[in-house]
């Protein structure tokens, strides 16, 4: 596995007339770890082994109880704050985060576990006790497993996403197979350790290497029971149709977003100091939705559409902060607890996609608005550290118009009429969020109706975003299938079970006798 890097540093007669002193250096990509590529047959052992442990529901990590599930993932994330430093120091060198940004994501990922811990232990959802209100008929509601989990992680957030998932499902006693991923895998070869001395043997699995090459078979067995599986849409399809009962696979979807930031002609209306520093607030929100992380989150803003009239405004603006961010390697600080905010993208492929949709914009009429937008910093040979580039005007034939980058680029679509927004929205093909940029309600108010039916989650002067944890992140049409939070994950990834039994004859007492030897009868609190 290579990773970012080693830095070489050159006089100004080895670079490119114009190359800033900073910059002047050669970026090449270092070996950093080894990742197993493995097979048909051994994809299928680690199945075998998931079909083991689960043994039809009656295995040791289903039968567990709940309270029992909880003390074991909390000895879990014991072990794992150990591997903290390594974890952060892998995501900054695999995938290019900045380490306050891997840092964030470890930390992240440990309070989203505990909250979803205590959410199991505060509600009563989750085996409260008997319910006396329908008559004579008591009722005992809890929540138990689906079975055999198969959870594919993204590169980008490859802790934080993946045990999103991953943990509330293996807290309701479901066995878990943890496909690797090509990019950003590295940090759970680190978490192995952990795992091994805190769950029964068989309860997690890891696969490692071609995703073509092992995971159709898993799915073509028809033993996966469900699929928590956060990526593109087209290999999400792939995977559901290889299921030979696609009716009865639970799917968990997080894919992909074309998150619009819509700007309202109401920001322009006013000079004086509130409208001015309002607009610096919202330039901020921008700069972080668009570029946080390279760009490349799900949430992040991914078309700028501005009013025809603001616009090349807006992107001379917008330009200039860009310009100020400090392009650099993860780990290089810039001031105390301060590191580079545009870092290498994980490998050439990214940064020829984002080559690709400039020069098709520019070659329709867009223009690179920001200075040396596009460039890539230490060599075009093997370098992945591109300064982003911020395209006027980008209109619907242009590729970056459509698609979603997924990288430092950011187009700014100028429009006339706010209903080529709405058309925008109400005919794509995404339906994540939305951010809407304003000082006027009563415009905002009927947009906010209108995107209502068409995204999870609508920001006001606020870039997107998932957090907190604990409200829903949804999405509509090709960006989701499920509903992500610390309450809605285990609910995603377990069945609400009853046990009842009329009040008559010696039943209470039937039942009050079971309570002491059932696991399934223990309240999790």
């Amino acid at each position: 596995v290579y990773g970012c890097c080693t830095s070489t540093p050159l006089s100004a007669d080895q670079c490119p007339d114009g190359t800033e002193s900073e910059h002047r250096r050669l970026l090449r990509p270092t070996k950093i770890g080894i990742m197993p590529q493995m097979n048909k047959e051994q994809a299928l052992q680690a199945l075998s082994s998931a079909v083991n442990a689960w043994a039809g529901g009656s295995g040791v990590w289903p039968q567990m109880s709940l309270g029992d599930r909880i003390d074991a993932i909390r000895k879990f994330m014991r072990e794992l704050k150990y591997k903290r430093e390594d974890i952060v120091n892998i995501l900054m060198y695999e995938i290019g985060k900045n380490r306050k940004d891997a840092e964030a994501e470890f930390d992240r990922t440990m309070q989203f576990c505990e909250k979803t811990i205590e959410y199991i232990q505060s509600s009563n959802e989750f085996g409260s006790g008997w319910d006396a209100s329908n008559g004579p008929t008591r009722l005992f509601l809890s929540r138990a497993a689906i079975g055999i989990v198969l959870c594919l992680g993204p590169y980008n957030y490859p802790l934080n996403e993946t045990y999103a998932t991953l943990i509330p499902a293996l807290l309701m006693g479901n066995i878990a197979i943890l496909k690797l991923p090509t990019v950003g895998g590295l940090a759970h070869q680190l978490t192995m350790e952990a795992f091994a001395k805190a769950l029964p043997p068989g309860t997690i699995n890891f696969i490692s290497g071609s995703g073509r090459a092992t995971m159709p078979p898993l799915m073509e067995s028809g033993k996966i029971d469900s699929l928590a599986f956060i990526g593109g849409s087209n290999a999400a399809d792939k995977l559901i149709k290889a299921h030979p009962e696609p009716h009865r696979l639970k799917l968990f979807l997080q894919l992909e977003a074309k998150n619009m930031g819509v700007y309202l002609a109401d920001l322009w209306s006013s000079d004086d100091v509130d409208a001015r520093t309002h607009m610096e607030r919202i330039m901020k929100e921008t700069v972080a939705g668009t570029l946080s992380y390279n760009g490349q989150r799900c949430t992040a803003l991914k078309l700028l559409f501005v009013p025809a009239q603001h616009a090349e405004q807006f992107a001379t603006t917008l330009a200039k902060e860009v310009e100020a961010m400090s392009v650099g390697l993860p780990w290089e600080s810039t001031a105390p607890n301060k590191y580079s905010q545009i870092t290498p993208l994980p490998n050439r492929g990214r940064v020829e996609y984002m080559k690709a949709l400039i020069d098709d914009a520019v070659s329709k009429g867009a223009t690179i608005v920001n200075k040396n937008g596009g460039t890539i910093v230490g060599g075009e040979g093997e370098s992945t550290l591109m300064i982003p580039a911020i395209l006027y005007p980008v209109t619907s034939d242009m590729r970056a118009y459509d698609e979603e980058q997924f990288g430092p680029v950011v187009p700014i679509a100028p429009y006339d009429s706010i209903n080529e927004v709405l058309s925008y929205a109400h005919n794509g093909k995404y339906g994540q969020q939305v951010s809407l940029f304003t000082s006027n309600s009563k415009p905002t108010a009927n947009l906010v109706d209108q995107f209502s039916t068409v995204f999870g989650k609508i920001n006001i002067n606020a870039q997107c975003g998932r957090s907190p944890d604990t409200a829903p992140f949804s999405g509509r049409r090709s960006s989701a299938m499920g509903v992500m939070s610390v309450a809605d994950a285990l609910r995603e990834f377990s069945v609400p079970t009853v046990v009842s039994y009329k009040d008559v004859g010696g039943n209470e007492e039937l039942v009050r006798g079971m309570e002491g030897h059932s696991k399934f009868l223990k309240s999790a609190s």
